[in-house]
């Protein structure tokens, strides 16, 4: 047998390639201390979060096993004192450990994670200390509506899946108990909601939960449920004779468990009724200013201080207002011809219009197959059911757990009846270029460079609402171009209709800052409205009501896509001729989910080779 020679040039290469390797590891081995520390941190840290909520991990991760947990019991979250002393004291913890470590001694994208986690954490404490400023039933986003959804799109992958929706469903009655006993915790501090709340409240635990349709067997808890099951039937993971023992035990769970625990809940409403010391925002609470700042940066990601915030808008707001003014002095008859606004548009169906969309953003965005060469994630577009109508949003996303980004799910709602250009835009801020593109590009190209998956439970609802919003007014740019060869006409309808949704969100989020951070009234909220022509009282009460109970929401939105505008120009300075809208998106798309603050400094610290 003939022995084969190495060359010198391939003797030096494979010295070189087992140089590399010892120095690899050895740098493993030799990892310092901090970076141990804080990957074991961020480890603890993401299992802990996820193990005590059922619910959320399983719309986090598909497969626990793949993240360390192993074994867990199934359980929706607690409310109560000791839940609120327990947090406080691993948020101190947490801190605590965090502080310990030197993240000049992580890499790059640990010390990233590092600088996301700390004030995020130490906002999060601050949170919990005013633990019972917070309200687990408002009327558009609590529990009692948001529950029910999750339960319903609560995907089945195999027996276990199915086992423990079975068993959240078993603790429906003890966690709204738990509720209950924490709203009259709130009740005995004066904290508790207006009585136009409680009411609210009390008409959806009588129609979400409906009896007649649990009874008879068409409610959507129940449709849905079989509907899931048929699936894995279909894969061959369960028997028809399981499946019938599954649906028996799912319709008992609702009728005799989830039902009564809506109408024991509606009834503890009623005893807590006008208890409510407070009718207005959060300014007239002891410490309520001091939670609207917790919840500015919870929910928005913007760290300024509130006049800095009040400026921001104020000049966005006269911006818009001037270009709207300008619009209709050049085009007078926009007003009276906004009626042909959406019949005419080009697509009528949601898929159509999902289609031409990515057709649409496909110059200016990062692809997906750029991330991941064999992901193309199916999206499906499904009618909000009739009892969760008249609580729910107009639209909104479910993001797929980290594990799983195929499958996704928009809901529109059918009471708003959206259609032609408006249907368009909702399902870009829904989908492409929107949420679903930013979720499943974010989190492929995170599992790419091997980010920890701890970043994935820290909640930005400014990065995630404020892109929306700013995809959502781009796709009426859009639509211009749909509209040019057909109807030129519509594009001053669709610029027009474009700067009515800034005037108002803008609008909505300085109310927004006057009812919770200055105390505003209602009178005052309907003085204002009408000097910009919203006139009706029943529209000023409901806008007034609905900022009231639900402090910060808009300004996720709007002051969002305002910070996503600063770093754009922020952009345009620092990269000069090497900016274009492609780099600033896959920028945004690459460093997020985030705070504003961290986004402006990864801005500033790219390489300066990259710039120009």
């Amino acid at each position: 047998m003939k022995t084969m020679r190495l060359s010198r040039k391939l003797k030096a290469t494979l010295c070189a390639m087992a140089l590399f390797l010892v120095f690899s590891a050895f740098a493993v081995f030799f990892l310092s201390k901090d970076a141990r520390n804080f990957r074991r941190f961020c480890a603890d840290f993401f299992i802990s979060e996820l193990s005590g909520n059922t619910l959320n991990m399983h719309y986090t991760v598909a497969d626990p096993a793949n993240y360390g947990i192993d074994s867990y019991t199934p359980s929706l979250p607690s409310y109560s004192m000791e839940r609120r002393d327990n947090s406080l004291k691993e948020l101190a913890s947490a801190l605590e450990t965090l502080h310990s470590i030197d993240s000049s001694k992580l890499g790059t994208q640990e010390s990233y994670t590092y600088r996301l986690l700390l004030p995020y954490l130490e906002n999060e404490a601050k949170g919990m200390a005013l633990y019972y400023y917070a309200n687990p039933l408002s009327p558009s986003s609590g529990m009692q509506s948001q529950l029910p959804i999750l339960l319903a799109e609560y995907s089945f992958r195999n027996k276990r899946d199915i086992e423990d929706y079975l068993a959240l469903l078993d603790q429906t009655d003890t966690y709204f108990e738990g509720i209950a006993s924490y709203l009259k915790d709130q009740s005995e501090q004066g904290l508790f909601m207006p009585d136009y709340s409680v009411d609210k409240v009390i008409d959806q635990c009588d129609t979400i939960m409906d009896k007649e349709s649990l009874e008879n067997g068409s409610h959507f808890l129940n449709s849905t449920f079989e509907e899931r099951l048929n699936k894995l039937i279909d894969q061959h993971i369960i028997t028809e004779e399981e499946k019938n023992t599954y649906l028996e035990e799912n319709k008992r769970l609702l009728t005799t468990v989830m039902l009564p625990a809506y109408q024991k809940m509606g009834d503890e409403l009623i005893l807590l009724k006008g208890s409510g010391q407070n009718e207005n925002g959060l300014f007239y609470y002891p410490k309520g200013k001091d939670y609207y700042l917790y919840l500015i940066r919870s929910n928005t990601g913007c760290y300024r201080d509130m006049d800095e915030i009040k400026l921001l808008l104020l000049q966005d707001f006269r911006n818009s207002f001037n270009a709207m003014r300008s619009l209709l002095q050049k085009q007078p008859g926009l007003l009276s011809a906004s009626g042909l606004s959406s019949s005419s548009f080009a697509y009528s169906e949601p898929a159509d219009m999902l289609k031409n969309l990515q057709q649409m953003m496909a110059s200016d965005f990062p692809a997906l197959s750029d991330v991941a060469a064999n992901t193309m994630p199916v999206c499906t577009v499904k009618a909000i059911s009739r009892n969760l109508q008249e609580y729910c949003s107009p639209a909104f996303y479910l993001t797929p757990p980290l594990d799983d980004m195929g499958e996704n799910v928009i809901y529109i709602n059918p009471k708003n009846n959206p259609y032609g250009v408006e249907l368009y835009t909702t399902l870009a801020h829904e989908g492409y270029p929107g949420h679903l593109y930013q979720t499943v590009y974010s989190q492929l190209f995170s599992q790419k460079v091997g980010t920890s998956p701890v970043r994935c439970i820290l909640s930005y609802g400014g990065y995630v609402e404020g892109w929306a919003m700013y995809v959502e007014l781009k796709s009426y740019d859009y639509a211009k171009e749909v509209m040019r060869q057909t109807a030129p006409e519509t594009e001053y309808l669709y610029e027009m209709y474009k700067l009515d949704r800034q005037i108002q969100l803008c609008l909505y989020s300085l109310l927004d800052i006057a009812i919770h951070h200055e105390g505003a009234s209602y009178s005052q909220v309907h003085h204002m409205l009408s000097s910009v022509g919203i006139s009706d009282p029943g529209t000023t009460r409901s806008i007034y009501e609905y900022i009231v109970e639900e402090p910060t929401n808009y300004l996720k939105y709007y002051l969002g896509y305002l910070e996503i505008m600063n770093l754009k120009e922020e952009a345009k300075k620092l990269w000069k001729n090497g900016y274009s809208e492609y780099r600033f998106h896959k920028f945004y798309l690459e460093n997020g989910p985030a705070d504003f603050t961290n986004l402006q400094l990864q801005l500033e610290q790219l390489p300066l080779l990259n710039r120009s």
